[in-house]
């Protein structure tokens, strides 16, 4: 006869081990949850990240173990007639438990560089995603204790029949199958609940377009370009505030959702100019998002190889930034980099609109190509840059706070647009002046007695490379680099990560911090081949680490660069 007492403390066993499950498998749930919203909600990016992330957090091996295990015991002991005591069940299946899934410390870093936001999107996608996410525990949990709870401790029934009394086994499949199935359903949600936000999206998109309408006096500014639209945006909104009321989409919100926030609640009757910054990712977003808001203007920075994973040549690059252009209103403007082969082109069939090509004299590439506006005789210092503008004959010094030559490219597309509205040369200088250094875009800090160059957003190689530059060009201390590297590059990913460990060498930096021992080997590896000492570079595992590190290097009049800062999901 089994005694009550004893039956007690197995399930009592059975319910900690349920409830440090449930534990684990919250977490677990807002760690995919997390992956989820950082890849932009989009299903088939989901799909490559648990792909290459497999083994590491979709399936561990330990989980596999403990599923067989756990398989294999309910085969031999209810299909073999290899009967273990109850006991035997609860310590072997319990211990296992606690031992491969019971910890949450790979779901629940100490630091976080970007936590889940639980926006109302990520609600609406939980509700599915926890229904789902309940069906195996809620199962596992009802066959183990439903007898015990239905006939009461030291009912007759428990004792009659293996079927009705505690069941370790069901309990510990259970809750293996919740663990390893949290990816699936989440997918599932995800395609759930697409049509769902697809006709909230869609509403507000209308909205958006419904108040565009409502003020015909308003002129847009639409921007795009591999790189520099978040920077050109700002530039352009600082220029233009001198005499407009000028309102700009913050940060880099770039997408339909961020664009018709924007529109529908910052957009007020007052404003004169807005000033939208348009990404892709995929063929298409560019028509997307002018189908909100068709430009009076356009401007078009470069055609680059960032996101050329999802776009897969640069020709397809280059037609969908030049849907911008294609999508301006008659008698619109195009601000063109006239240094860009690809970009100097765009427009060229149409004859309704107006476009001006801008760039800098010493990388003017074609002889037949006429620049609207140039510059020449650029210099740094800790200051900022100096160079000279020159519009047809006139020619003026200019000063601005920023660094590196894409930095002026970009200010000079932002220049041409002020010039077009009217503004004089003497008004624009002084506007560049003032032009705050764009956040964690080549932005010089001075935190205490040491500098810091903060470039760590949205990394790509003519940038990575210009700021490697601009820090071996600094002699005031040792010159510091930490950096993870490049992404989303596609095929050339490898062969840019490696030709940017080259500048690294070449640029002979007092030492470089490599973030991510699996990624950072060809960055190291290029930097080798191109005569790096060493001794000057190292990889570590987390941004973290290389702060923690650097500290105890850094001297009064050091410089340190941070490029690039990939999110929690590369890491």
């Amino acid at each position: 006869m089994i005694h009550p007492y004893y039956l007690f403390s197995l399930n009592l066993l059975a319910v900690i081990f349920a409830l440090v499950m449930m534990r684990v498998l919250y977490y677990r749930s807002v760690f995919f949850l997390q992956v989820f919203q950082q890849v932009g909600y989009k299903t088939n990016e989901f799909r490559g990240w648990i792909k290459e992330h497999w083994d590491e957090k979709v399936m561990p091996r330990g989980v596999l173990y403990f599923l067989s295990f756990s398989m294999l015991l309910i085969f031999v002991t209810d299909y073999m007639n290899w009967k273990l005591s109850l006991s035997a069940e609860a310590i072997i299946l319990l211990a296992w438990g606690f031992w491969f899934l019971g910890s949450t410390k790979i779901y629940r870093p100490k630091k976080v560089k970007k936590p889940l936001v639980w926006t109302a999107r990520v609600k609406r996608l939980s509700i599915p995603f926890g229904l789902m996410n309940l069906l195996f525990p809620l199962f596992s949990l009802f066959l183990t204790f439903g007898p015990w709870i239905y006939s009461g401790i030291g009912h007759p029934r428990l004792q009659a029949s293996r079927s009705i009394h505690y069941d370790a086994p069901s309990l510990a499949l259970g809750m293996a199958l919740a663990y390893l199935f949290i990816p699936l359903f989440l997918l599932v949600a995800g395609y759930l609940m697409k049509p769902v936000e697809t006709s909230i999206q869609n509403g507000y998109k209308r909205q958006a377009r419904k108040k565009l309408a409502s003020l015909p006096h308003l002129k847009i500014i639409a921007i795009t370009g591999s790189y520099g639209k978040t920077s050109i945006k700002f530039m352009v909104r600082d220029i233009l505030k001198e005499r407009f009321s000028v309102c700009v989409t913050p940060g880099s919100f770039n997408t339909p959702m961020g664009i018709c926030k924007v529109i529908n609640n910052d957009l007020q009757a007052h404003h004169q100019i807005l000033v939208l910054e348009m990404g892709a990712r995929y063929a298409g977003n560019i028509a997307e998002l002018c189908d909100i808001a068709e430009p009076d203007i356009s401007i078009v920075s470069n055609v680059g190889v960032a996101h050329l994973e999802t776009f897969g040549t640069q020709d397809v690059i280059a037609k969908e930034k030049g849907t911008i252009v294609d999508r301006l209103k008659k008698g619109g403007l195009a601000v063109l980099n006239g240094n860009d082969e690809k970009v100097r082109i765009m427009g060229e069939s149409r004859q309704d609109i107006q476009r001006i090509l801008v760039g800098t004299k010493s990388e003017q590439t074609s002889d037949d190509t006429t620049l609207s506006m140039m510059v020449s005789d650029i210099s740094y210092s800790t200051s900022g840059t100096s160079f000279t503008l020159h519009k047809g004959e006139d020619s003026w010094p200019i000063t601005c706070p920023l660094l590196g030559v894409h930095n002026v490219q970009n200010l000079l597309l932002a220049l041409a647009v002020g010039d077009f509205f009217g503004l004089r040369m003497n008004t624009l200088s002084l506007a560049a002046s003032d032009i705050a250094p764009i956040k964690h875009r080549l932005e010089l800090k001075a935190i205490g007695d040491y500098f810091v160059i903060d470039d760590a957003f949205n990394s790509n190689p003519v940038g990575a490379q210009n700021a490697v530059e601009i820090l071996g060009s600094f002699q005031t201390g040792k010159r510091y680099i930490i950096t993870p590297g490049m992404i989303e590059l596609g095929e050339k990913e490898e062969d840019e990560n490696s030709a940017f460990g080259g500048h690294i060498a070449k640029a002979n930096l007092d030492f470089a911090f490599i973030v991510g021992l699996e990624r950072g080997k060809i960055i190291e590896q290029g930097y080798l081949e191109a005569g790096g000492d060493p001794k000057k570079i190292t990889r570590v595992e987390s941004l973290f680490e290389a702060n923690e590190r650097v500290q105890k290097l850094l001297s009064p009049g050091d410089v340190l660069l941070y490029e690039n800062d990939l999110p929690d999901i590369y890491s």
